[in-house]
């Protein structure tokens, strides 16, 4: 019986990493879309120069 459990525990910690890994890897790819739209989308400041679109 303890086998059967450590393979269902096992299989479901797998499954588990197999989400988060791909919803992290969505989210990155999100964040790498917003990053570069940034640039396309900045706002010209005094003088005609575009600044940055970020506060950092």
């Amino acid at each position: 019986m303890a086998p059967l459990l450590i393979v269902l525990l096992l299989a479901l910690i797998l499954i588990g990493a197999g989400f988060a890994v791909k919803l992290l890897l969505w989210i990155g790819i999100v964040v790498l879309v917003l990053w570069a739209l940034g640039f396309l989308v900045r706002s010209t400041g005094s003088g005609g120069n575009r600044g940055r679109w970020y506060r950092w």
